[in-house]
């Protein structure tokens, strides 16, 4: 299988605004190779999608991120059967940092995954194909918040207000890649939150060092199936995907990882754990909830 991928365009009423998605799929077409900015995707623009009923993963970028900087994790997803959709977060990316660490952008984040699904399974391409009772989400950092927001945690403010976020029940596995976790620290914060978790965070991570998340990680119910890994001397953007060469600059921090490690191989190597946690997680919801 090879992958697809498109572009998507979707609006917020809530914010009076549109943003882009990527979306990459499963098909049968060879890659030709796709440029978007400085990045390459293996995949082929407007390719048909594969015939099949695919598992659907969201991905979460970082506070003042992309929805370019996953493409390692969403080409391995759609080469093995995913249809996967980086979306790019209003007022908290890279061209907008407005709202960026601010209580709106994290009340505004997990809306706008919603939308990205709904998006999806409601697109002339790819609603025959998406699955809806199998939906995944990876987030990064603070795309790490967003996805516990979205399955069920409560985040409360640096002030201790409750912060308004409405859970989205489709999705039914998450990944926390160095999760911003601060946001729910007040007691009961997780106690809704049964989906399950697979968590990563950096050893030498100085931003969402592992210690703290794993405090907060420590206060999900009992029940709730919890994977935990700290990667070895990885830092908190190690799990950016490589950059290319003339991004690897010491003025560009989200290039540069801790002397010693090797971005490169971890990003052989963390695609596949991540689908080898997605993929029977998401086959075990499906199969509780038919």
């Amino acid at each position: 299988m090879h992958s697809g991928i498109r572009h998507l365009q979707i609006f917020d009423s809530r914010q009076s605004a549109t943003f882009p998605a990527i979306v990459q799929y499963p098909t049968l077409t060879p890659p030709a190779g796709t440029q978007l900015g400085p990045y390459h995707f293996d995949a082929t623009l407007a390719a048909p999608l594969a015939e099949g009923r695919f598992p659907v993963c969201l991905v979460s970028h970082g506070g003042g991120g992309s929805h370019l900087l996953y493409r390692t994790l969403s080409t391995h997803l759609a080469q093995n059967g995913f249809i996967v959709v980086c979306l790019e977060h209003l007022g908290d990316n890279r061209n907008d940092r407005s709202l960026a660490d601010t209580d709106q952008a994290a009340e505004h984040r997990p809306r706008h995954v919603s939308l990205a699904l709904d998006a999806v399974l409601s697109d002339a391409i790819f609603r025959a194909g998406a699955d809806a009772a199998r939906i995944g989400i990876i987030g990064h950092s603070m795309g790490g918040y967003t996805a516990l927001a979205l399955v069920g945690g409560q985040p409360w403010s640096r002030s201790r207000q409750r912060l308004s976020v409405t859970p989205d029940a489709r999705i039914r596995a998450g990944v926390l890649l160095a999760p911003a976790t601060d946001w729910f620290l007040a007691p009961g914060a997780l106690a809704q939150v049964a989906t399950p978790l697979l968590a990563m965070v950096g050893g030498r991570d100085a931003i969402t060092p592992p210690e703290r998340v794993q405090r907060v990680l420590s206060q999900l119910p009992p029940g709730t199936p919890l994977e935990w890994e700290v990667i070895p001397n990885a830092g908190h953007f190690s799990f950016l995907s490589p950059f290319p060469a003339p991004l690897r600059r010491p003025d560009f921090p989200p290039a540069l990882d801790p002397a010693g490690f090797d971005r490169e191989q971890f990003h052989r190597e963390l695609p596949r754990r991540l689908h080898d946690f997605l993929a029977p997680a998401l086959r075990r919801s499906h199969a509780v909830k038919t």
